[in-house]
């Protein structure tokens, strides 16, 4: 069951999805498939990740994603695919990317809920 969310987050969230690009599950699997080079972030938090993430993922913690973000990927031009548990974390860390100077950032639209209710592969379920 899909975490109930506050008024002013679902606000937030939906503001930085006006100001952002998302990629649709469909575009991510096929990407993944065709072994295209891009980093895909998890912005979820570590027990999250622990519980099971997308195939070839990062972790990188929504609570420390500014912070670490330059030396993790220091290119601003870095191909970015971001993704949370539905969508609205990813597009808030999108946004906050693109406000530190990241060109290529998308969020993905319906997160790895979407991505596990296609019965999609994952990694490092316990």
């Amino acid at each position: 069951m899909a975490k109930q969310h506050s008024p002013g987050f679902v606000k937030a969230a939906e503001a930085a999805r006006a100001k952002i690009k998302e990629i649709s599950l469909d575009e991510l699997k096929a990407r993944l498939d065709k072994g295209d080079r891009f980093t895909l972030l998890d912005v979820r938090e570590d027990s999250e990740w622990a519980a099971g993430h997308l195939p070839k993922a990062q972790h990188l913690g929504r609570g420390v994603l500014e912070r670490d973000i330059e030396a993790t990927i220091p290119d601003p031009g870095a191909d970015l695919v971001l993704y949370c548990g539905g969508g609205y974390r990813s597009a808030l860390a999108a946004d906050s990317l693109q406000q530190m100077g990241y060109r290529n950032v998308r969020s993905l639209a319906g997160g790895f809920r979407g991505w596990t209710e296609k019965g999609l592969p994952l990694e490092g379920k316990k």
